[in-house]
């Protein structure tokens, strides 16, 4: 609407700037904020004078930004307040933060009427976002919160092989019997370096004709299978023995130039021998021995074993009855099932040596007196 003059001042209420009293004087400017206001008309005002509210038209008039009281001010007046109350006829603008929801009409607020972005989680209503409602394409990634997505979200057959990150299907994903051979990858086998050897925990991967399919197998069933061995292990006695007693020192590994051992080998402690894993194996003691000057004097390596790791027996033995002072060399087997290596162990002894004078010989040079340990099969 157009308007002849000034506009009139809608809905604008206002408080001027406090306004010092001057001895004498009955005309004062309005300010808010300092800048000059023009009230509407004097009834469009509201004016306390010493506490008491002045009646417009007669005990105040205006003119543009001028307030004059009817007589003049003296000193000691105050001029409480002056209240601007616009144009009291029409709403017009509502000052700010004072419009309340149940001031709007049902449906009266439209897509205009948003700010952008303005819509955040807390404004929309749980299961109300229908898939209508999202436009092509439109949620992104960041727009997902983390682990937000269910197995209920996905379509039927939706995750294919460019969904799956690499190395993510574990074998507890894979339902039983769900892979035959048309679904291993040749390649996967055959296509890697050859091994050269194979470690006490490695399976190994064999065809199993009779069924068609693949199978695992130990290290130790296989070797048994192919008729290799998966264990050999071969000790030797340092330094010459002289008197009947359990050998439990000067003994090593043999070490001569090319010796070894296969698999891991036996661990010996105080002429104790622990086998490295279960099964049957081939114990052998070779005797090298000089005979006394003696009568009976016929000295016996003997093995010894035991399957509790306490008592011990003599389960087999080598001698040495050439003769007196007369070289002399002998060699004992016994296959002994290890069905508990913490249990079931072996040592040597050294007995009949009778006047004392014989000596078995040993060397960390040579194998003079030695031991080797072979296994043969699983227990």
């Amino acid at each position: 609407m157009a308007y002849i003059g000034r506009e009139p001042q809608i809905g604008n209420y206002q408080v001027c700037d406090a306004i010092s009293v001057v001895n004498g004087q009955a005309a004062y400017t309005m300010q808010v904020s300092s800048v000059n206001v023009l009230p509407e008309s004097v009834n469009h005002m509201i004016v306390s004078l010493n506490g008491v509210i002045q009646k417009p038209g007669s005990s105040y008039t205006i003119s543009g930004a001028t307030i004059t009281f009817s007589s003049n001010l003296a000193t000691g007046d105050s001029i409480d307040f002056i209240y601007l109350l616009g144009n009291t006829l029409d709403l017009g603008t509502p000052s700010d933060d004072t419009v309340t929801g149940a001031k709007i009409v049902d449906n009266a607020i439209n897509s205009e009427h948003y700010t952008d972005g303005s819509i955040d989680t807390a404004h929309i209503a749980d299961l109300n976002v229908t898939t209508g409602k999202i436009a092509a394409d439109a949620i992104t990634g960041a727009k997902i919160a983390d682990d937000a997505i269910n197995s209920e979200h996905y379509t039927d057959g939706s995750i294919d092989t460019a969904h799956i990150a690499a190395d993510q299907i574990t074998e507890a994903k894979i339902a039983d019997n769900a892979i035959s051979e048309e679904h291993l990858d040749v390649t996967a086998v055959t296509g890697h370096t050859a091994e050269t050897t194979i470690a006490d925990g490695d399976l190994v991967l064999i065809h199993d004709a009779s069924a068609s399919a693949l199978r695992k197998m130990t290290k130790a069933n296989f070797v048994s299978g192919v008729g290799g061995l998966s264990e050999v292990d071969q000790w030797r006695i340092t330094a010459n023995v002289t008197s009947d007693a359990d050998i439990t020192s000067n003994l090593e590994r043999g070490d001569s130039s090319g010796q070894t051992y296969i698999g891991t080998g036996m661990s010996e402690s105080s002429g104790i021998f622990t086998f490295p894993s279960t099964g049957k194996y081939m114990v052998e003691a070779h005797m090298y021995a000089v005979s006394g000057g003696g009568n009976g004097d016929d000295m016996r390596l003997n093995t010894n074993v035991t399957t509790n790791n306490s008592s011990y027996g003599i389960v087999t033995f080598c001698v040495s009855d050439a003769g007196d002072n007369k070289d002399t060399g002998d060699s004992s087997k016994y296959l002994f099932d290890v069905t508990n290596t913490s249990n079931d162990k072996v040592k040597f002894s050294l007995s009949g040596r009778g006047d004392g004078g014989s000596t078995l010989y040993g060397s960390t040079d040579f194998n003079y007196t030695y031991f080797t340990f072979s296994k043969l099969g699983s227990t």
